[in-house]
């Protein structure tokens, strides 16, 4: 896997710093531990709103360019809403994103 962005969210996923799945990033919103959202390229309009509704403007969301079949094989669960719950990951996945 040659995508730095995908590639730490693998390691996330693998050091429990990630929460996947609707209902596990409106937890991790609810509970205040989200540090970043990530969503699949695939993912409706409407449920992007949704998130950035509960989000409250506090937590980043991020975009990829990547597909639910994409960001599943890197993270090893079918899924296109994620939570990092660990700061510093959350930065670093955010640097990633930024680089050209």
């Amino acid at each position: 896997m040659n995508d730095p962005v995908l590639s730490r969210l693998g390691l996330s996923r693998r050091a429990n710093f990630l929460a996947v799945g609707t209902e596990a990033v409106k937890t991790a919103l609810q509970k205040r531990k989200a540090h970043l959202l990530v969503l699949a390229q695939d993912i409706s309009a409407k449920s992007e709103k949704e998130f950035r509704f509960l989000s409250g403007g506090k937590v980043p969301v991020v975009r990829l360019d990547a597909d639910l079949e994409t960001v599943g094989a890197a993270i090893g669960v079918r899924a296109g809403i994620l939570a990092v719950t660990d700061e510093g990951m959350a930065k670093a996945i955010l640097a990633a994103v930024q680089q050209p």
